[in-house]
């Protein structure tokens, strides 16, 4: 039996994983992270800092990456529902640019690997929601970057509700569009 699925994506590197979940009039248990199934999916990663928000329905919280410390990680939802973002920002790959969305819920369980130099972010969906995920490499405040949610460069289809009202950060509403970083990453 096997311990995890996992979807890839016409990105080369993201994957969606839905994990086991054994349920019975209890109610459930799951692993949300083993070592071993992960590296074998390809995913051979070591974590080294676990993270967790909790926002409202219409926070849109993105797109970030760090810049000379790229992180990969691996996210979830912990409760409620949000759609989750990743857009390819590695210079020179042939998907440079692109975006991938999944839908992250309590229900469906799935989790979202996303590997280092992307940009990342997420919408949510749900009344409240709260979120976790893993990263490969400590939070670095001065070397923060972010891309507009909205750059027409990427176009990102969010699912935004008729009548949801949008909630940003200060910081998110001034990031510049995806060609202002040409360059500037780290290889």
């Amino acid at each position: 039996m096997g311990k995890i699925t996992v979807e890839t994506c016409h990105i080369e590197g993201l994957k969606v994983i839905t994990p086991a979940v054994f349920g019975d009039n209890r109610g459930y248990f799951m692993e949300t992270y083993h070592y071993e199934a992960y590296r074998e999916a390809g995913i051979d990663q070591v974590f080294v800092q676990d993270n967790q928000s909790a926002s409202k329905r219409g926070v849109l919280r993105g797109l970030h990456f760090q810049i000379q410390y790229p992180q990969a990680k691996l996210v979830r939802v912990l409760r409620g529902e949000v759609f989750d973002v990743a857009v390819d920002m590695r210079e020179g790959s042939p998907t440079f640019g692109q975006w991938h969305g999944v839908l992250l819920s309590e229900e469906n369980k799935k989790q979202f690997y996303v590997p280092e130099n992307f940009a990342h972010g997420f919408l949510v969906l749900s009344d409240y929601a709260e979120f976790a995920y893993k990263c490969t490499d400590f939070y670095h405040p001065n070397d923060e970057g972010g891309i507009a949610w909205n750059d027409p460069d990427i176009g990102v289809e969010w699912p935004i509700p008729e009548g949801m009202e949008l909630i940003f950060s200060e910081k998110d509403m001034k990031w510049p569009g995806i060609s202002e970083y040409t360059g500037k990453q780290k290889k």
